[in-house]
């Protein structure tokens, strides 16, 4: 599998069902959120308001699964390697196609997602302990209000990267160069001020090691407008599963700056 066209493909004929980390190398990876039309314009000015944690990359047209945007001629609702559909804020079930679940004024939206820097960080030899151990990025829920938007409010959803000491300003500088995708940490240090008592519980993904002189960082996530749509107990909402990414067109360089 090289291409996104080919990885996409492959998901959808239901040949590739686990994570999409690792995938597509220097392709942009994006979060999704389905909402019905009535709630999309509330979302998007959420978004537009928490531009951190929810960075646009992509919405479609009402009741069209294709994102024109990122990767034209795709499907939303079979491209994505599993799925999870909520309704009233419960999870109801995974699945690894939401075709019955799409309705005709179902509009979908594609939010950046720090593969993209993580990517960048590699490159700079900056070690990234999840993918060391194998593990999805451990995400946790602080105590920082996003902007409310309607219905749409609730805390920020971070993950969590150790850091080098001496690694530490340039992890800052590389991921400000990438503002679609979260951009640079919003915290640095003591988790226990933006609300996290234990790092080795995260709410979402795994726990993973922090070494002697290295610094927990803290970047705004794309689990923030889930939580967030969680809260608000919508009738439907769908979204991927953690891990489980939209693989698009676009090269990470693209978003940078």
């Amino acid at each position: 599998l090289e291409t996104p066209k080919e990885i996409r493909a492959s998901i959808r004929r239901g040949e590739w069902t686990k994570s999409t980390h690792g995938l597509a190398p220097g392709y942009v990876q994006a979060n999704l959120v389905v909402l019905p039309q009535k709630l999309a314009f509330e979302f998007l000015l959420f978004c537009q308001r928490n531009p951190k944690p929810c960075p646009l990359l992509d919405v479609t047209e009402v009741g069209d699964p294709e994102p024109k945007l990122v990767a034209p001629g795709a499907d939303l609702r079979t491209d994505i390697p599993k799925y999870r559909v909520y309704e009233y804020g419960e999870l109801k079930r995974e699945t690894t196609d939401i075709r019955a679940f799409w309705q005709s004024d179902s509009v979908a939206f594609l939010l950046g997602c720090s593969l993209t820097f993580e990517a960048a960080l590699l490159q700079a030899g900056i070690p990234l302990r999840h993918i060391e151990e194998g593990k999805i990025v451990p995400m946790y829920i602080t105590n920082i209000p996003c902007q409310p938007a309607g219905l749409f409010q609730g805390p920020m959803v971070v993950t969590m990267r150790p850091i080098p000491e001496k690694r530490v300003v340039q992890a800052i500088q590389i991921t400000a160069r990438y503002p679609k995708v979260h951009g640079a940490p919003i915290h640095i240090g003591k988790p226990e001020s933006i609300g996290i008592s234990n790092l080795s519980q995260p709410d979402f993904g795994d726990a993973i090691r922090i070494k002697p002189g290295e610094v927990p960082l803290f970047w705004a996530c794309g689990v923030t407008p889930q939580a967030v749509a969680q809260n608000a107990k919508l009738p439907l909402l769908i979204s991927h599963a953690p891990g489980h990414m939209f693989v698009t067109d676009i090269l990470n360089e693209e978003l940078s700056f």
